[in-house]
């Protein structure tokens, strides 16, 4: 009788991985997490004055600050610069605590399984705002939902699972921070100059990423603007355009017979000639959009608040702007009455010295300071004295 043989599995068993390296540690891990948790707090403080300056809270009543003329420039600027680093110091955390992913059991107690459960919520969360953030600065939006409030959502989803994880692991950081974890003394200086060698090549990959995209916003940099969308310089007279006439469905059809009408207690309307013919302001200016890029360019045009005087308006009153784009989310915009009565809000008509292009704007657009460039609205057919 021959022996019984042994069948052999038809598929391969599978086994976690093992991991021998010793900067799969906390250490490592907590060295990264201080600069991660620095590039999500400025992301989410930036984010969160984006967010309020396009969508501005009921008890604001219309008095969002319209100075310093730069302040929407330099916040979302770090927003975008920190979501780009945190992109790699994500990585490069989640590199360090990759293995503890893979431990047996996976649940030792109730406490221990809502460990995990927290800390999966905070990976899944942060990796959905880093990567969607990232395509929104491309204009690339692969799925079904609507990107802001989705964005914002899951913002503070991101912002609470930091908090209670860095309360939860509180004792674990501070020693590690401190040097005094169990077995941090005992190192080897081999794996502290590993550690170091690490560190400073993740900081060096967020200087290249900074370096090479930062130059959409901060322009003494815009020689290195490599890997960002958008070049500040780029675009019909050398600026930047999202979203072009075409895209917005405005035709020559319509601007044809175009002109302005300012409803209010005394309403009236004007043609085109007629608003070239009145006194006009010069400003310069920055326009900077929610994907980061922002110049500084020299606007001309009538000021918003002389227009709505003529209309009636008061002193206090608020704007609200309706552009002859044929669709779009911020079609209508409204100005709360710190904007309209500042001197450097404008019905622009002309950008760098030349009549606005047909995908700038033409024949007229709002410029005014510290406001998202979203909210600058092109195309303007319409103002509504509030």
């Amino acid at each position: 009788m021959t022996p019984r043989t042994r069948r052999r599995p038809l598929l391969p068993s599978v086994r976690p991985p093992t991991f021998s390296g010793r900067l799969h540690d906390a250490r490592t891990a907590t060295s990264v997490g201080r600069w991660l948790g620095l590039a999500f707090a400025v992301c989410f403080v930036t984010g969160l004055i984006s967010h309020y300056l396009q969508h501005p809270p009921g008890w604001s009543a219309g008095q969002l600050p319209s100075r310093p003329v730069w302040g929407y420039r330099l916040t979302q600027g770090l927003h975008i610069a920190s979501g780009l680093a945190a992109i790699v110091l994500l990585l490069a955390k989640l590199w360090a605590v990759y293995p503890r992913l893979f431990v047996r059991p996976p649940f030792r107690s109730v406490r221990h399984a809502l460990e995990r459960l927290s800390v999966a919520v905070l990976v899944a969360t942060a990796v959905f705002q880093v990567f969607t953030g990232l395509l929104n600065v491309a204009e690339w939006y692969p799925w079904p939902f609507s990107f802001v409030p989705v964005h914002f959502a899951v913002a503070w989803v991101v912002a609470g699972s930091i908090l209670l994880h860095v309360a939860v692991k509180s004792p674990e950081i501070k020693a590690h921070w401190a040097r005094r974890s169990a077995g941090t003394s005992e190192l080897a200086a081999e794996d502290s100059r590993d550690r170091r060698s690490l560190l400073l090549g993740v900081g060096a990959a967020v200087g290249v990423v900074t370096l090479t995209t930062v130059g959409q916003s901060f322009t003494p940099l815009k020689r290195l603007d490599l890997l960002a969308p958008r070049h500040p310089d780029h675009g019909p007279q050398g600026l930047p355009v999202n979203r072009t006439a075409a895209a917005a469905g405005v035709t020559e059809a319509a601007l044809r017979d175009w002109r302005l009408e300012v409803k209010g207690p005394v309403p009236y309307s004007l043609t085109l000639d007629e608003l070239w013919s009145l006194p006009r302001t010069q400003v310069r200016l920055p326009i900077a959009c929610v994907e980061g890029w922002s110049v500084e360019a020299r606007w001309s045009g009538l000021r918003v608040r002389d227009l709505v005087a003529r209309a009636g308006g008061r002193p206090g009153a608020g704007v609200r702007v309706v552009s002859l784009e044929a669709q779009g989310a911020y079609r209508v915009m409204e100005m709360g009455r710190e904007y309209v009565q500042d001197p450097l809000t404008l019905l622009a008509l002309t950008l760098n010295g030349e009549t606005l292009s047909p995908d700038h704007g033409y024949p007229a657009r709002i410029i005014a300071p510290n406001r998202p460039g979203v909210l600058q609205t092109k195309w303007v057919t319409r103002l509504e004295v509030l």
